[in-house]
């Protein structure tokens, strides 16, 4: 038996807007365009990992209004749970990144645990990530 991780979830307050940042930004390709129910969710993944889908969803998509209504709260208050990504050239990656508009909340720097990295918000405030192994 095996067992991996299919998809991961995102909720952000506006998916065009997030697409700039996890398309355009990170590099992230389009899977799959959702619409249902007055709202829609998009997919998105990586050839180095293909069997891997973000899911990038409003808060009130799929969830009960008072659902929603606490998970918007949730993400205005900014602490959702962070993704973390990495990269094979993390300097690269951030000045792409960077030159893309994003809001940096940390330069590249050698982490005391191990990895190189750097952090950035995403359109809706979330905390992302990004390391390279050293």
């Amino acid at each position: 038996m095996t067992i991996s991780l299919r998809y991961s979830q995102i909720t952000v307050n506006d998916v065009d807007e997030s697409l700039g940042f996890y398309r355009d930004a990170l590099g992230f390709t389009v899977r799959n365009d959702v619409a249902n129910g007055g709202y829609r969710w998009l997919t998105l993944g990586s050839d180095a990992q293909p069997g891997l889908e973000i899911v990038l969803s409003e808060p009130h998509a799929g969830r009960s209004q008072a659902d929603g209504d606490a998970m918007q709260e949730l993400l205005t208050k900014g602490v959702l749970p962070i993704m973390v990504f990495s990269t094979d050239d993390l300097d690269a990656t951030f000045e792409r990144v960077r030159a893309a508009g994003a809001e940096v909340l940390q330069e590249p720097i050698d982490q005391p645990w191990g990895p190189r990295d750097c952090a950035f918000r995403d359109p809706s405030g979330n905390t992302v990530r990004i390391n390279q192994a050293v």
